[in-house]
C-alpha cells in the first residue's frame, strides 16, 4: 500500500515522502496514529500545499541532527571489562554498555541509533557510527580497556 508520510519515521522516510508499506502496518499503526495518509491524488495535492511547512520542519530537524553530530564526533568512551589470562573479554561489550558509557558523559542516544554490527569481544579501540538522522552518521571512539 502506498502512503504519504505526515511525519519523519526513521525506518521509512522523511516527512512528505511517498513510501510503500504493508497493508496491516498502514491500517493498524500509521493511520490510527495519524503518521501517514493514503496516497491519493487529493492527499497529494493537500500535501503539496503544506510542502513549504514540511521543508521548514525538515531543515530544522536536519539542523538539530548536525548539531548533535558535531557534539558526538569527538567523543571517546572508555569501557572497563574483565579479561582472561589471554587478554580476551569475559562476555562482550554490547549496545547497552555503549549507551551507558555515553550516558555517563551526558549524551543521550537511543539504542537503535548505535550501528554496532556485532558485540565487541576483544580489547582495543573501535570506531562506532551513530545514526543521528538520515545521512548524518558521526563516529564515536570506544576504547575497551582491562578492569
Amino acid at each position: 500500500m502506498k502512503v504519504l508520510l505526515k511525519e519523519t519515521i526513521d525506518a521509512l522516510g522523511i516527512i512528505g515522502s511517498e513510501v510503500t508499506v504493508a497493508d496491516g502496518y498502514a491500517r493498524n499503526y500509521l493511520f490510527p496514529q495519524e503518521k501517514a495518509v493514503l496516497a491519493t491524488p487529493q492527499n497529494r495535492r493537500a500535501l503539496e500545499q503544506k510542502k513549504a511547512k514540511f521543508e521548514v520542519q525538515i531543515a530544522k530537524e536536519k539542523g538539530v541532527a548536525e548539531e548533535m553530530a558535531a557534539r558526538l564526533e569527538g567523543i571517546v568512551c572508555k569501557i572497563h571489562a574483565k579479561i582472561t589470562d589471554e587478554d580476551r573479554l569475559y562476555g562482550s561489550i554490547s549496545l547497552r554498555d555503549i549507551m551507558n558509557a555515553l550516558a555517563q558523559q551526558d549524551v543521550k542516544v537511543d539504542k537503535r541509533m548505535i550501528l554496532l554490527s556485532e558485540p565487541l569481544k576483544n580489547l582495543g579501540t573501535y570506531k562506532i557510527p551513530i545514526r543521528v538522522y538520515k545521512g548524518v552518521e558521526p563516529e564515536i571512539t570506544v576504547e575497551v580497556v582491562p578492569e
